[in-house]
């Protein structure tokens, strides 16, 4: 193999105004003769300043000509200082991007420094070059650059053309013999890459079966009656107990398919989820445009003859106007970033390689300017018709959620989309029940049993944080009365709210006074699916179906109910573990009934198992300097505690069992939200 050809561009404005201060160029030479095996010939250093079109001139220029480097290498303006500009420079030249050697760069800056985090590498392949960004001090250039040294060969060689099939023939542990590594040492770090799988998916054979039910609903026992006094009401549920497992199957199996619908281009499309592939209408950008201010030429086969002054026929705006008369050889036009290129022109040479020569009479414009370079290829600084987006090419998949970062829009935009077809997102109501249950807005001090209500504000809040809906609404507070309260304001949300979803908290235990599910099975003849799960906190935990006539020919469809506890905790755990799966599959999300992201945590402390039911235990889940994540706990776990959910961003799913869980044990966890960082912030 011959040997890879390299090229390390310093990005200083110190350096390029003086190249003896420069200390990395020598640094990285040294690392590439001491490290790389022999397989690198030495780099060739560069210096630019810190500007983008200086950056991204000098790597066309070891990508997109003859000249071609199998490697470059960059140090310098990765940071967040105001002229910080490589990532920026860097980003738009890549054809495909290698998160993968960024992890690798940044796992092995951690180790040294939490200031890693302050780094914004990237890399990827340009044509059939890798790329990859260093940071500006030599120390930190030389640990990122071997932290991925000895695979980048391969790396090189990939991009170039190699036959994969080839390269691979002697399987993986070749490549790592012949790159000097192992999986337990490449980037200098012990990984454990097992992926065996110990969990049993038989569901006929003494595995969790989905409860087939023997009998028809009128031979089945129901809720208490609330006609009845309480000598003859029941002691215990008459619902079986479902694991969450069975819960949630039997959630999604009620839960409807998605409903396609077309929604116009508008910022309030944002959570919605593409329901089918989407082509451009148009192609972006529709005609040749420079990508630089400057002066639209075209290049003569002798390029001596480009150097010269020339004179300004005409300019040409970034604007909606009529486009530029055509050029002549021997004419030059003045160009603004993004402006359509006159007819004839082939090239856009850069305002900073050019002077003004003369003027017009009325000294406002200029009438000559004259060209200091013949370093300019035909097509530089040009974007072609479509080279962004081509006429006809999916821009987004089925499935994909159009999300608030704003990359979704701006394309569908760019392209020409104005109605966008998507999933019709289910509409949600939020209720509270209970007689003791009291408003934030209630004027008086709290009297007798009354509470203020905690749940309906923060099942809001978690609901329309998700970004699933088309809306949430508050139901308010529902009183727990015999005569009919509650099942009028039950039906008031399903008629005029006109909710797919009702979300209720309150009245599914067995008290005298716990009305939900007599009313749906009695008064509203709803089924109750099921009305116990095998967990804590959330045991009572209540779904059912209710019939509804409301479609327009009179057939009558159902809505789905989700009673949930009424203690705090317990209505946060059960809305993030069973009412999301059927959101995300109502709004057609390609994981749809999917859930909450599971991770594998390590404990900071002991924590208690209970041997009867799975716990879910809220957890505090943060960022490790050795890459782990770290779980600890919020304290006392009882469900009615609110101040166990104030800081908690993941559910610690500890098993059902006896005894503890010993700090430094791994636990599987369910991400309510983010990760944070060392220093207790989220993580971005």
């Amino acid at each position: 193999m011959s040997l890879l050809r390299t090229v390390v561009i310093i990005v200083s404005d110190t350096a390029a105004a003086d190249p003896t201060t420069d200390r990395s160029g020598d640094v990285l030479k040294q690392a590439f003769a001491a490290d790389a095996a022999g397989k690198f010939e030495e780099p060739s250093v560069e210096i630019v300043p810190d500007d983008i079109s200086q950056i991204q001139r000098a790597i066309r220029r070891w990508t997109d000509g003859e000249n071609r480097a199998n490697l470059i290498v960059t140090t310098g303006g990765t940071g967040f200082a105001v002229k910080d500009f490589t990532p920026e420079a860097v980003s738009p030249l890549l054809d495909r991007e290698a998160p993968g050697l960024v992890h690798a760069m940044l796992r092995t800056s951690f180790e040294v420094t939490p200031f890693a985090m302050m780094s914004r590498p990237v890399a990827g392949v340009r044509r059939k070059t890798i790329i990859i960004t260093l940071p500006g001090s030599p120390k930190g250039a030389k640990e990122n650059l071997q932290a991925v040294l000895k695979l980048l060969p391969h790396a090189c060689m990939q991009a170039a053309g190699e036959d994969s099939r080839t390269a691979h023939a002697g399987g993986v542990k070749k490549l790592e013999r012949d790159a000097g590594v192992s999986a337990t040492s490449a980037g200098g770090h012990s990984h454990s890459h097992s992926h065996t799988h110990d969990h049993h998916h038989d569901h006929s054979h003494g595995g969790h079966k989905a409860p087939k039910p023997r009998t028809d609903p009128s031979q089945r026992p129901q809720s208490n009656d609330p006609a009845l006094g309480a000598t003859a009401r029941a002691r215990s549920s008459p619902y079986p107990m479902l694991t969450v497992t069975d819960a949630v199957s039997t959630i999604l199996s009620k839960s409807p398919a998605p409903i396609p619908v077309s929604h116009p281009l508008t910022p309030d499309i944002v959570g919605a989820v593409i329901s089918s592939d989407i082509a451009a209408s148009e192609a972006v950008p529709a005609y040749r445009a420079s990508i630089v201010d400057g002066y639209a030429v075209i290049v003569p086969s002798d390029k001596t003859k480009l150097k010269g002054t020339f004179p300004v026929a005409s300019v040409s705006h970034a604007q909606a106007s009529s486009m530029p008369p055509p050029l002549q050889e021997g004419q030059i036009a003045r160009i603004t970033t993004g402006a359509p290129l006159p007819e004839g022109a082939d090239a856009v040479v850069m305002v900073e390689d050019t002077v003004v020569a003369s003027t017009t009479e009325d000294r406002k414009e200029e009438a000559t300017v004259e060209i200091l370079t013949d370093a300019l290829e035909k097509g530089e600084n040009v974007r072609e018709p479509g080279s962004d987006i081509s006429l006809g090419s999916v821009i987004l998949r089925k499935g994909q959620r159009i999300s608030a970062i704003g990359g979704e829009v701006g394309v569908l935009a760019a392209a020409g989309i104005k109605d966008v077809p998507t999933y019709r997102r289910p509409r949600v109501g939020v209720m509270s029940t209970g007689d003791e249950v009291t408003d934030i807005s209630f004027p008086g001090e709290l009297q007798g049993g009354m509470i203020r209500d905690s749940n309906r504000p923060s099942l809001l809040s978690l609901i329309r944080g998700w970004g699933l809906c088309e809306e949430v609404l508050d139901l308010g507070v529902a009183r727990d009365t015999p005569e009919g309260e509650l099942e009028r304001r039950l039906r008031d949300a399903l008629r005029t709210a006109d909710v797919d979803v009702l979300v209720t908290t309150g009245g599914v235990s067995m008290g005298e006074l716990d009305l939900l599910k007599p009313t749906v099975e009695r008064a509203m003849g709803g089924t109750v699916h099921f009305g116990r799960v095998s967990m804590k906190p959330g045991k009572p935990t209540t779904f059912a179906s209710v019939p509804f006539k409301g479609t327009a020919d009179g057939a009558r469809s159902e809505r789905l109910l989700f009673g949930l506890p009424g203690n705090p905790a317990s209505a946060i755990v059960t809305a993030n573990l069973f009412l999301l799966p059927c959101l995300q599959k109502m709004s057609g999300l390609q994981e749809g009934g999917r859930g909450l992201e599971r991770v594998l945590v390590t404990l900071a402390e002991k924590v208690r198992c209970d041997k009867a039911r799975v716990e879910y235990h809220r957890v505090v889940v943060s960022g490790a300097r050795d890459g782990a994540l770290v779980a600890r706990s919020t304290g006392m776990q009882r469900s009615s505690r609110v101040g166990s959910l104030a800081s908690a961003n993941a559910l610690l799913e500890l098993p059902q069992r006896e005894g503890v869980l010993e700090a430094g044990e791994k636990c599987e966890a369910l991400m309510m939200g983010p990760v944070l960082g060392f220093g207790g912030q989220t993580a971005l």
